[in-house]
């Protein structure tokens, strides 16, 4: 008869529990089969069908398309533009979420209804309000029309809300018992911050990051106004694109449109693997 019980000098090993996952049942089935044939028709078949049309022409017809030189200097600009302004607003984003959550002041409701105009305001409308302003008759004296200067702008005021609104209802959930305990022990601002604050909102300043890089690489109203379109110095990828598909070029419009989905897909991983390694060392 042999004995089960370990020996003393073999030490027992600890394994953890599995969690077996739990079947769905036939109410949970069908809203999951709607849901993804929803997403499918909306999103992956559309996708799907824009990579398909970019590859008919095969490799060569793809890589013509994109490596031309008023092509690639829109996709240049626009995603060079779209970066830039993405970190503008990781900074200034979060810190007016801060303002609005932290602080009291005179206006704060007024300015809470104003960081959602970007939103609510038809892009077309906005390059009208920015060409007024920034424009040949701007009342402030400063034309920037038709450069690059005024793409970054269009850029910037179309994506301003995305940090501000992923990071505002994370820092308003907040413990502060958290971090007035580490102050009492000695913490500086700055510590706690970096330490306590910053950790529990880089997924949600990631998640506005993504949101504010999708939007700027894929804009067009605002800047068909203030940037004036000019090839090879301030168009950007969804006037050439609109241009590929009036002149009846399908494929090239298909192979622009790939790469900037291809970019913006990295983007967004890039961003959230940052985030994830971020609030492990936090």
């Amino acid at each position: 008869m042999t004995s089960t019980a370990l020996s003393p000098d073999r030490p027992a090993t600890s394994r953890r529990p599995v969690r077996a996952g739990r079947p769905l049942t036939r109410a949970s089935g069908l809203g999951f089969g709607v849901a993804m044939m929803w997403f499918s028709l909306l999103v992956l078949i559309p996708l799907a069908a824009v990579v398909v049309t970019a590859s008919a022409g095969g490799w060569s017809a793809f890589w013509q398309a994109v490596t031309n030189e008023q092509t690639a200097a829109a996709i240049e600009l626009t995603v060079g533009t779209a970066f830039a302004v993405t970190l503008v607003n990781i900074v200034m984003g979060t810190m007016i979420a801060w303002v609005l959550v932290r602080d009291r002041f005179f206006g704060k409701r007024a300015l809470e209804i104003l960081i959602d105009i970007p939103f609510a305001l038809p892009t077309i409308v906005a390059g009208l309000v920015l060409l007024s302003l920034y424009g040949r008759t701007s009342p402030l004296g400063i034309d920037i029309a038709n450069t690059r200067p005024a793409v970054f702008l269009a850029f910037l005021f179309v994506t301003l809300p995305f940090v501000v609104r992923t990071v505002q209802p994370v820092l308003a959930e907040l413990e502060r018992d958290v971090e007035e305990a580490a102050m009492s022990l000695g913490a500086s601002r700055f510590t706690v911050f970096r330490r306590i604050i910053l950790p529990s909102l880089t997924p949600a300043i990631a998640a506005g990051a993504a949101l504010s890089f999708a939007r700027g690489v894929s804009e067009y109203g605002s800047l068909v106004l203030l940037s004036g379109n000019l090839p090879m110095k301030t168009e950007v990828t969804s006037v050439r694109i609109l241009s590929s598909i009036e002149n009846d070029n399908l494929d090239s419009a298909a192979a622009v449109a790939t790469i900037l989905l291809a970019i913006s897909f990295a983007v967004i991983v890039l961003l959230d693997v940052i985030q994830r390694r971020m609030v492990r060392r936090g």
